[in-house]
């Protein structure tokens, strides 16, 4: 015989009502109908950095002695280049200081062909510099300025620890506009669209413009992570598309034209072209660069490197391709021997030979 029991209206209430305050508070019923309690907040605002980086980035302006206007310069890509016209103004752009004794960061193209630069701090302060130290192969430049007053600067981040995604914000003076920021994120990176002989760009969406040249590119620490530089542009106008030299990079470099006025890199005396798919299929490697030209009584030439051969490793390091070749020999400390690792009618061969500092008219 089955028993009946019938349970009072209140406690059955009380029961199903307790039910259902553990599955509310369950996780299963939190993750379906409020956000994970890990999701990051959106900024409201960037004013924080932007207040902390504004007073290192300068306007500068490159003067010459008049002279008679040249015919404009064409190139694939948007620089902020301009022929010299008759008042001797040559172009106008963007830098940063990153050292409190003045240290000007900026772009080649921005100083190019000056005698000597104005540059101007969003305070209003105004310095004359005649010493201008150039790297036209990555397209980076440094000026000295003298200020009896330490001056506001910036310092390097590491933009090899950027991410694509990760936030950030460029400086400058679009269309002559001192002292604007704009927003947006890392969309690429290690680009190289072979603008200069030595290219490491980190791509964004931040709007540069004719006049950002040269200006920092940040992360939201206020950390420069590039050095804005061009735009891919087909009107001449930011379309999505901006192109920053990398930090890790300009760091190399600024450090070189501080202590030397120039940048010294390693040459072995080669030309070259990349290996084919095919080519790596019936090698059997997974890169490396063809030898197209040995130029005589360079190192490469002195070590018996014949056309035609193909370069698979220097010092023990496989070489992808033509740029990873080009940034390995350049790095490669001067006067040491550096072995290279190559295949000559489908047998390997391995020989030494020294790196020597690349001629000032190479490239």
């Amino acid at each position: 015989m089955t028993r009946n029991v019938r349970w009072p209206a209140a406690v059955v209430i009380l029961v199903i009502g307790f039910a259902m305050g553990v599955f509310f508070s369950s996780p299963v019923a939190q993750s379906q109908n409020s956000p994970p309690a890990t999701a990051p907040r959106d900024l409201t605002s960037y004013r924080d950095v932007v207040k902390r980086v504004l007073p290192a980035v300068v306007s500068i302006e490159a003067k010459a002695q008049p002279r008679r206007p040249t015919p404009p310069r064409t190139r694939t890509e948007l620089f902020e280049r301009n022929p010299s016209p008759a008042d001797g103004d040559l172009g106008f752009g963007s830098g940063m200081i990153i050292d409190r004794s003045g240290v000007v960061v900026t772009n080649y193209h921005v100083v190019e062909d000056a005698e000597w630069v104005e540059v101007r701090l969003t305070d209003g302060r105004k310095f004359n510099s005649r010493d201008i130290r150039t790297d036209k192969l990555t397209d980076m430049a440094i000026i000295r300025i003298h200020s009896k007053e330490p001056l506001p600067y910036l310092e390097f981040g590491d933009s090899d620890a950027m991410e694509m995604g990760d936030r950030v914000l460029a400086f400058g003076a679009p269309f002559g506009l001192t002292g604007s920021v704009t927003s947006g994120i890392v969309s690429a990176k290690g680009r190289n669209l072979h603008l200069n002989k030595y290219d490491d760009f980190i791509q964004t969406d931040a709007a540069i413009n004719p006049g950002n040249s040269g200006g920092p590119l940040v992360s939201l620490d206020g950390k420069v992570i590039g050095i804005t530089s061009a735009i891919k542009s087909r009107n001449g106008a930011f379309q999505g598309v901006g192109l920053a030299i990398a930090s890790n990079m300009a760091k190399v470099i600024v450090v070189q034209l501080l202590r030397d006025g120039v940048v010294h890199r390693g040459y072995v005396g080669l030309k070259f072209e990349e290996l084919s798919s095919s080519g790596r299929t019936k090698l059997g490697v997974a890169g490396g660069v063809v030898v197209t030209v040995v130029f005589p009584k360079a190192p490469a030439a002195t070590a018996g490197l014949k056309v035609g051969d193909v370069i698979i490793a220097v010092g023990g390091k496989a070489i992808k391709d033509g740029t990873d070749l080009e940034k390995t020999i350049a790095a490669w400390p001067l006067g040491q021997e550096a072995e290279i690792t190559f295949i000559r009618d489908g047998k390997f061969y391995k020989i030494k030979l020294t790196i020597v500092d690349q001629p000032p008219d190479f490239g």
